[in-house]
């Protein structure tokens, strides 16, 4: 669906159940992101093709273009409490600091704000997420308003047309 110089991103779908379980099933991936059973990724993974079956989009899974082993997720996800559109990425932790996060999210928010003619892009992080915080500020977010995800304090980032 999205091509860049080193990845491909694809729609997730309800087959990637075992591979969303295993993503965050490292606890340093899952301290901000939560951990999944089989029963709760089915379920998360057919809300997220829901969604690109009623908004067109959703979140993707971030493969190597060169082995195609899925190594993330990056994608647009829509939330009707805030009525924001927030972009998000979660990668295994031996691809973290090669800068896939910020080239998969680059490739998104041009996605949204090109074909898809989304106004504003939102990035909710959790406090102490200092990795994602410093992708959110490479791409040109700047911090909008502190809320409540998931049960935990985060700041929303937003980023305009």
């Amino acid at each position: 669906m999205i091509t860049t110089e080193r990845l491909h991103l694809r729609p997730l779908t309800e087959n990637d159940t075992d591979w969303w379980v295993h993503l965050h099933a490292d606890e340093d991936v899952s301290r901000f992101v939560g951990s999944y059973t089989p029963e709760q990724a089915g379920a998360r993974l057919r809300g997220i093709q829901q969604q690109w079956t009623e908004r067109g989009h959703g979140l993707c899974a971030v493969e190597l273009r060169t082995t195609g082993e899925a190594i993330g997720r990056c994608g647009l996800h829509w939330w009707e409490r805030f009525d924001e559109t927030e972009i998000g990425w979660t990668f295994t932790r031996p691809h973290w600091g090669h800068g896939y996060a910020t080239e998969a999210a680059r490739a998104v928010l041009e996605w949204g704000f090109g074909p898809l003619g989304l106004d504003r892009i939102t990035a909710m992080i959790h406090h102490g997420n200092t990795a994602s915080t410093a992708v959110a500020r490479r791409l040109g977010f700047t911090p909008l308003r502190e809320d409540t995800v998931l049960d935990r304090p985060c700041t929303v980032h937003a980023l305009d047309r």
